[in-house]
């Protein structure tokens, strides 16, 4: 009987001391966890705190012809809305991953992570709401997490979804970008205005703060669907989700294919995949011969998000 009540009182102190880091394992940063729709075990800490790496939210664009500070190989994300064009390099998309932003009346969200290689575009405007996205400092699959500034929700790059907070469940919709080179791009879109240096923060934009990571096999956080040996980690893909089929287009395979275009199709649905081996980008149309958001980002991490994606091969 003593001994019962001596092990009684070991587990009630193991559990009363361990409560308070069970608790605490359920916030980072700030956030808290516990109704996540994603394993909490699988959310990390990228190192900087909220905001650490800081959000540009009031752009200022240059013309084509002042856009001396990028290189023609410098890659860009660029999106056209409502006739207005507007690139965001990536080497300043490097340092902030968000760029808040609109046309007319049209407000979205610039989002990059580099640790995937994924660029993706929001709308803003959700439920009526215009919402104003942050950097949460943490990763998902190694996939940057955003949350917005009004709900306090933290929404997944890749899954284009809230994953807690008040918005849980909601789906982000997104826009077509294409992820190019300047000089691909300015050429088809001379108009074009390009996001400038003159962020507010001062940032070494021509210094890549992740200079050899692509080429290396080394991931900085675990995922947790370990992609198959097809290809390098960081072999670029397209990524085209189709009302919950997946397939990936690696660069590779497109090169070659030796095609500029070809048809394929994904869940029933025809495409048209476009692709320029000498600016190493692509886009993919729909049979209305309008462009469809898709996703170029490293295998490993579509890999991570759609673990049953369909892969295109080469003939």
């Amino acid at each position: 009987m003593c001994l019962l009540t001596s092990i009684n009182k070991i587990i009630f102190f193991v559990i009363a001391f361990s409560l308070p880091s069970l608790l605490e394992a359920a916030e980072l940063n700030g956030f808290k966890l516990d109704d996540a729709l994603i394993p909490v075990t699988q959310i990390f800490s990228g190192g900087p705190g909220k905001d650490g790496i800081p959000s540009i939210d009031s752009p200022k664009f240059a013309s084509v012809r002042d856009a001396s500070f990028i290189a023609d190989s410098d890659r860009v994300l660029g999106i056209t809305i409502n006739g207005v064009s507007k690139a965001y390099p990536i080497k300043i998309l490097n340092w902030h991953e968000i760029v808040n932003d609109s046309v007319g009346d049209v407000f979205y969200a610039i989002t990059y992570c580099p640790l995937c290689g994924t660029g993706m575009a929001f709308d803003s405007r959700i439920n009526q709401q215009v919402l104003s996205f942050g950097v949460s400092g943490l990763l998902y699959n190694s996939d940057v997490l955003l949350y917005d500034r009004e709900t306090k929700s933290l929404w997944s790059q890749l899954l284009s979804k809230a994953v807690t907070g008040q918005s849980k469940g909601t789906i982000l919709k997104t826009f077509p970008v294409q992820h190019t080179t300047w000089l691909d791009w300015k050429r088809n879109y001379p108009s074009s205005r390009v996001l400038s240096k003159n962020t507010g923060y001062w940032r070494a934009y021509a210094r890549d703060p992740y200079a050899g990571y692509e080429k290396s096999d080394h991931l900085y956080f675990p995922v947790f669907n370990a992609a198959p040996k097809l290809y390098h980690p960081k072999e670029r893909v397209i990524g085209l989700a189709v009302k919950g089929k997946y397939k990936a287009y690696p660069f590779v395979e497109l090169n070659k294919n030796n095609e500029d275009v070809f048809e394929d199709t994904v869940n029933e649905q025809s495409f048209s995949v476009h692709w320029n081996s000498e600016q190493q980008s692509g886009y993919i149309m729909n049979s209305d011969e309008k462009m469809v958001p898709v996703v170029q980002s490293y295998w490993f991490a579509w890999y991570a998000f759609h673990p049953d994606t369909d892969v295109f091969k080469s003939d």
